[in-house]
């Protein structure tokens, strides 16, 4: 029996991300390409709406701080929310605050290019809980990589 593609993993967080996330920036709109002749028109830009539960698509960076390789530490998660999620708890730097994702999945997906493809995941999420204080409690997983693409991060385990 295979596994259809797209299929998205329930993950909890702290297995996913053992020492937690930082989230750097704002929480964003994930709009639709929109072309030079739409907005020359005037066209307004649509939000995209996210094809499985029908739920308003939002984008965060976010940083994970377990990633080894700097290239691959940061990266976009989607949330998927009627209303623009809003994180719980201060920041601790200018536009750095720590976050906790609540209804986390993991979709497998294929990144890279020509040669240079490796295993990676599109993380999805439902809003923000209130962040732990200190480092995740789950624990580390091995043979770990990631990926900055939209979405994406790799080796977690899923």
């Amino acid at each position: 029996m295979a596994i259809a593609r797209g299929y998205r993993f329930d993950i909890p967080f702290d297995q996913a991300f053992p020492q937690g996330l930082v989230m750097v920036g704002e929480v964003t709109a994930d709009t639709e390409y929109q072309s030079r002749e739409d907005r020359a028109a005037g066209r307004p830009t649509r939000q995209r709406v996210d094809e499985v539960t029908g739920k308003r698509q939002w984008k965060v960076m976010v940083t994970d701080p377990d990633e080894l390789k700097a290239k691959r530490a940061s990266f976009e998660v989607i949330l998927l929310a009627d209303h623009q999620p809003v994180p719980t708890g201060p920041e601790v730097l200018p536009g750095m605050r720590p976050v906790e994702l609540d209804g986390l999945t993991a979709e497998p997906k294929v990144a890279g290019q020509g040669e240079y493809k490796y295993q990676s995941y599109a993380f999805r999420a439902t809003g923000f809980k209130e962040a732990a204080t200190g480092s995740g409690s789950g624990s580390k997983s091995a043979g770990r990589s990631g990926s900055a693409a939209s979405g994406d991060a790799a080796g977690k385990a899923a």
